[in-house]
This record gives structure tokens, C-alpha cells and sequence, in this order.
């Protein structure tokens, strides 16, 4: 009995663990400094929020900052490819071909990424870089908590929740008009066919057909 016990908490402790774990990836001065990007595009915030296609419930979150250079702060993510280094949950190195990668690679046939595009003046993008740069590694689950709470201290945003809601988040940040779009990706591991436009009606089909597998698994 006492064995059990003490495997019990073991498990118990191995998954208090696991949901608190960190990117603890800390790329040098020099290695940041090889990818640096700095992109001639208007200064930018852009919020993704990654959405199941099963239920609209959010997923993840990360934010893309245009300023002097371009990151995206990814907290928590497991995104990472050559030609970009991470420091904590900011990833260094965010081309234009590493953007489109990393849109792409969270869409697929079960989610879908909301990007809103939002211009700002230099200096609040800056303020928003520093943070992110200061704010260290996140643990799992509080993806939309610390952007939440890295844009409350950037001019203009300082209304912004702190929520654990990828959606809520999305929807206050709404309210500081963005330019909205989604993409959607239907198949697997291809990354080739991506839709750049909302298709309602493939969508509804994609929830419908997961359903009654899920209904079929059942019986």
C-alpha cells in the first residue's frame, strides 16, 4: 500500500513538473547576433491565436514585434528551424520566409491561426521588444497570461487582460483595430495546400466529419 502511495506522488509530482517546464534554450550575444533581422515594414505588433477547429477554443498565442528588429515572442512554443535562435521564449531571426514558416506550422487540419496585424509608433514597438526580451521563459499553459501581461505595459495597451484565454486575449486586442485574417490549413503533414482566407463551409465540414469519428470511436 505504501508503495502505491509513494508512486502516486511520484506521478503527482512528475506532472506538477511537466506543466511547469520552461524553454531553457539561451542563445549568446554573438549567436543572436548572426540572425538578427531587422525588417523595413512599418513598426508592428501582430498577435497570432491558434484555434481548435473541433470547438473555437484557443490554443496558443504568441506575439510577432516589429522594432528595431523582428522577434517573435512565442512563450512556451516549440517552434524552432534553421536560421532562427531562441533566448528564453523570444526567437530571433523572423525573416519573411521564417514568418510564413512559422504561420504555417501551427495551422493544420485541426487548428487554424488568427493573425492581427496591428501598426504602431516606433516607439511603443520598441517597448514591446524590451519587454519581451526582459520577461524570461514562460511555463506551459500561460501562453496568453504573460503576453497579456507583457502588453499592459506598453503604451496603449494597458487595458489588455491577463487571462489564460487565448480567445479573450484575441478579443480585447481586436478592439485596438487590427487587420484580420486566418489561415487554414486541411491536410497533415503537407504544408503545401494552405488556404490564406476564411472557408466557412470547409470548416463546418472538418468539424462535422472529426464529430462522427468521434461518435463512431464511441459505440
Amino acid at each position: 500500500m505504501m508503495r502505491v502511495f509513494r508512486l502516486c506522488v511520484a506521478l503527482c509530482a512528475a506532472v506538477l513538473i511537466a506543466g511547469c517546464a520552461v524553454n531553457e534554450e539561451n542563445a549568446s550575444d554573438e549567436q543572436i547576433r548572426q540572425v538578427a533581422y531587422s525588417h523595413d515594414g512599418p513598426p508592428r505588433l501582430t498577435l497570432y491565436t491558434m484555434v481548435s477547429n473541433d470547438t473555437g477554443a484557443g490554443a496558443h498565442t504568441s506575439l510577432l514585434i516589429n522594432g528595431s528588429q523582428r522577434v517573435a515572442w512565442d512563450p512556451a512554443g516549440s517552434f524552432r528551424a534553421e536560421s532562427i535562435v531562441a533566448r528564453g521564449d523570444v526567437v530571433y531571426g523572423m525573416t519573411p520566409k521564417m514568418v510564413d514558416v512559422y504561420t504555417r506550422f501551427h495551422a493544420r487540419e485541426t487548428y487554424h491561426v488568427i493573425i492581427q496585424e496591428l501598426d504602431v509608433s516606433p516607439e511603443v514597438a520598441e517597448i514591446a521588444l524590451r519587454r519581451a526580451q526582459a520577461y524570461g521563459a514562460v511555463p506551459q499553459s500561460q501562453c496568453a497570461l504573460s503576453t497579456g501581461r507583457l502588453l499592459q505595459g506598453v503604451p496603449g495597451f494597458e487595458d489588455m487582460p491577463a487571462t489564460y484565454y487565448p480567445n479573450k486575449l484575441m478579443e480585447a486586442f481586436a478592439k485596438k483595430g487590427p487587420r484580420t485574417r486566418e489561415l487554414f490549413e486541411y491536410d497533415g503533414d503537407d504544408k503545401s495546400k494552405v488556404l490564406a482566407a476564411f472557408n466557412a463551409e470547409r470548416v463546418a465540414e472538418t468539424r462535422a466529419r472529426r464529430r462522427a469519428e468521434a461518435e463512431a470511436a464511441d459505440e
